[in-house]
């Protein structure tokens, strides 16, 4: 079963496609990772699919919900944390998740059970009553991701979740992602860390708004005899520009 289903989307900005006749399928319970440099399109793609901007062309469907004609609709299937997410330094860290509750109506009989297990859940229990603003970066990251997850979202979209964090919280951060695929969330991801889209399922090299391949990490590694992602990326690069 998909979770999400993209049919030759195309988002033009005036004469520019930022995103160009792109087609894919993510499978429910699957972890998925756009990668690509900046300018690649990865943000104009999340914001099509979470029904924030509107296509150029093409169908996409995520949660079998059409993004353009169900937009209202697919926001309470899915999470979506943005590069900047909207976290308020001068609220705590539970007056921030509260705020998001209230935001996708989540019923005040579910909010403790939910908020305390997202809270030990996130290692972010000891520190409720701290505002936002006075966290770390990586703590910042994991209050986002808790806020999007507040409402038990059936698909989770994350815009360069990682970026600028330290290597620790990165791998505390994944170990939370890894987590939430056992409890069957679907994880679409986008990054330019090619080390880190190693990590999951399958990957999509994006490169000015088009696709050049979408495989498992290991089977893109194979198709273009390199060792690693950045190679088979910059292999794929070059078959793309010389045809």
């Amino acid at each position: 079963m998909s979770a999400i289903k993209v049919d030759r989307l195309v988002r033009k900005f005036g004469p520019l496609a930022a995103v160009d006749a792109v087609s894919f399928e993510v499978s429910a319970g699957e972890i998925f990772g756009l990668v690509g440099p900046d300018g690649a399109g990865k943000t104009t793609i999340m914001r099509l699919l979470t029904g924030i901007l509107e296509p150029t062309a093409g169908q996409a469907w995520v949660n079998a919900k059409d993004i353009d004609k169900q937009a209202e609709a697919l926001k309470a299937d899915i999470g979506y944390m943005a590069q900047r997410f909207g976290l308020y330094d001068d609220l705590t860290v539970l007056e921030n998740i509260h705020f998001y509750a209230d935001l996708y109506a989540v019923a005040r009989l579910e909010r403790p059970g939910r908020i305390k297990r997202l809270m030990e859940f996130s290692g972010l229990g000891p520190f409720g009553n701290r505002l936002a603003g006075k966290l770390s970066g990586g703590m910042k990251q994991k209050l986002g991701l808790m806020c999007c997850l507040i409402h038990t979202p059936k698909i989770l979209f994350l815009d360069e979740p990682t970026n600028g964090v330290d290597p620790v919280s990165r791998r505390d951060f994944w170990r939370i992602l890894y987590q939430l695929l056992k409890e069957k969330v679907t994880i679409f991801f986008s990054t330019a860390y090619l080390d880190e889209a190693d990590r999951a399922g399958r990957v999509g090299l994006l490169h000015k708004g088009r696709l050049l391949a979408c495989d498992q990490p290991a089977a893109i590694k194979n198709k273009y005899s390199s060792l690693d992602l950045e190679g088979a990326f910059m292999a794929a690069i070059r078959e793309y520009e010389q045809s």
